[in-house]
């Protein structure tokens, strides 16, 4: 398999296509080099049950973002940057620290823009002795010609769909054509890896699973995104429809934004994918 740092050279690892040389230390919209930067790394048992199991989920918080939501939650780790490097060495250790602690998968959280030395390490982790399931736990925003270089290397991807529409991608996450390379990234997921499967204890082995932050005033055209994953991905997709938004960061410069979500409105959504034929969802 060829080394992907090749991918940094020109940067096209999502769709902001900065095409920088991160190689010579140039910078493109995720604000970092060549190097690994991590904001934490320990085992998470607020994530989907089917991830933590019992030993819960190995969670590595990658810092920075492809992405500038003005919602987001995490927004120390992925605006203002809060984290430190490490090497691919380091990284390979923690990843085998979290296994022998127990975890049941290594969870790659904001993975998209330090792909390639992610996965690099994850080669050689797997070569020390790493035998877990690699979870890429993504905003969506991805270029599915990258994705189609980590076949093999994933066994269960979850991204976000947050958007029906790219002019809502556009106004709160700061990026062009969302729901269109969302759309693509998801389509090429579900060729790599299948509706999600899971052990007889139920915990995930491989598959897809997605989740949809539903916003107040229905800014996510959560119905499109059902409709979509009905029609183009599998009406069998494993949706995680999330209730817990909450104003944080910039929300409240947006009018729109500046409440919590209702719970009549979480439950519309989840009517809606019942409608469509959906049956494997939580919230």
């Amino acid at each position: 398999m060829p080394d992907l740092q090749h991918w940094l050279q020109s940067c096209e690892l999502c769709p902001n296509f900065c095409r920088v040389n991160r190689l010579e230390g140039k910078k493109g919209r995720c604000r970092l080099g060549s190097g690994l930067v991590v904001s934490s790394a320990n085992l998470h048992y607020g994530e989907e049950p089917v991830l933590v199991g019992r030993g819960g989920s190995g969670t590595i918080f990658f810092t920075c973002c492809n992405l500038k939501c003005v919602f987001c939650q995490n927004y120390d780790i992925s605006q203002l940057d809060y984290g430190r490097p490490v090497d691919r060495d380091e990284l390979v250790r923690i990843m085998i620290n979290l296994q022998d602690r127990g975890a049941e998968n290594i969870n790659l959280v904001t993975p998209t823009h330090q792909g390639a030395q992610i996965f690099e390490a994850v080669k050689q982790a797997r070569r020390q002795g790493l035998n877990l399931p690699i979870v890429y736990n993504c905003g969506g925003y991805e270029n599915p010609k990258f994705l189609e270089e980590l076949e093999g290397l994933v066994q269960i991807f979850m991204p976000d769909f947050k958007y029906g529409n790219n002019d809502a991608g556009e106004k709160y996450s700061g990026v062009k054509e969302y729901h269109t390379y969302c759309g693509k990234a998801l389509l090429e997921m579900h060729r790599q890896v299948g509706d999600l499967q899971t052990d007889a204890r139920g915990v995930a082995t491989q598959g897809l699973l997605v989740r949809h932050l539903v916003l107040p005033n229905r800014i996510a055209d959560s119905q499109r995104v059902i409709d979509f994953l009905v029609s183009a991905i599998s009406p069998n997709t494993y949706l995680n429809i999330m209730d817990q938004y909450h104003p944080a960061f910039h929300a409240a410069d947006y009018d729109g934004l500046r409440r919590r979500v209702f719970q009549q409105e979480v439950e519309e959504v989840v009517q809606y994918a019942r409608a469509r034929g959906m049956n494997r969802f939580i919230r």
